[in-house]
């Protein structure tokens, strides 16, 4: 990993400040979204997403690693998924909270054809990355035609109204909820690509359904979108599809039905619910 990650550094990133501007610069194309669900990355997937963004034809991928713990790993696993698929101009910012970012890196952001958020924890990213120049540019970048793709905390920052994965009741953390009850999901703000949905990810494998049908009641204007790990779903104007190895769950709540018991355990009616497969697609 030490060769590589000398090579990375020493070649590739000098590569970002030596190339010309992107061809997304010019605003006339809208942006695209890659939200994966977390777990392995298969080639096909991966390839998908550099077509998509153009990566194939021109232009850049900035990695950004502040969600992870550990940003040196996060960046040589999700810089590799790229190299092994031909991608060349890779950079990584690893931006601090609290510290004023250079212009030429929010330069960098804005014109990146592909920004890429690893997984971690999301509440860290956006510490981080709420209200500062840093989402600006990603959402200059993605109004300018450019792709923005997650993986697991990346995947749960895109959706305006965005999972934690805290329990307002209980401290201890689990990968899953134990019950189905009132004021228990904690929902902080993510970067707000979608704003009809809440995102969550490694759904299927780790049997998330009980937080996201508590959101789906709480919030029933939103949908809920589950996300298995190795899928992900391609994000295009209004219209996303479902890509990968495993599936998508949909969760809707369309007559906002809501009760609660003296115990504070939810209940509603005719919830809607879609299990969609590789190549489906649903509408937001």
């Amino acid at each position: 990993m030490k060769a590589f990650k000398s090579f990375f550094f020493a070649v590739i990133i000098p590569l970002l400040f030596l190339s010309c501007a992107s061809p997304h610069e010019t605003g006339e194309a809208k942006g695209k979204l890659f939200i994966i669900g977390g777990g392995k990355r298969p080639a096909a997937m991966v390839q998908r997403m550099i077509q998509e963004s153009g990566i194939d034809k021109g232009g850049y991928i900035v990695i950004l690693p502040m969600a992870s713990s550990e940003p040196d790993t996060s960046v040589f696993y999700a810089a590799k998924q790229f190299i092994d698929q031909g991608a060349v101009h890779i950079a990584d910012f690893r931006f601090e909270k609290g510290l004023e970012p250079s212009a030429q890196r929010i330069d960098s952001l804005k014109n990146a054809a592909l920004i890429y958020i690893t997984g971690g924890d999301q509440n860290r990213f956006m510490e981080i990355v709420g209200g500062t120049m840093i989402e600006a540019a990603i959402r200059t970048c993605f109004l300018n035609g450019g792709m923005i793709a997650g993986t697991s905390a990346g995947a749960a920052v895109m959706s305006e109204k965005m999972i934690t994965g805290n329990e307002l009741k209980r401290t201890d953390y689990r990968e899953t909820f134990r019950t189905i009850e009132a004021n228990n999901i904690e929902l902080g703000t993510g970067l707000g690509f979608i704003t009809t949905a809440i995102i969550d990810q490694h759904f299927v494998w780790r049997s998330r359904h009980n937080r996201l049908i508590t959101s789906v009641i709480e919030h029933p204007g939103l949908m809920g979108i589950g996300i298995d790990e190795a899928t992900a779903i391609l994000v295009s104007g209004n219209t996303a599809e479902v890509i990968g190895e495993s599936q998508v769950l949909v969760y809707e709540n369309p007559d906002r039905s809501f009760t609660v018991n003296e115990n504070e355990k939810l209940g509603a009616r005719y919830l809607r619910l879609r299990v969609l497969l590789p190549g489906e697609t649903f509408g937001l």
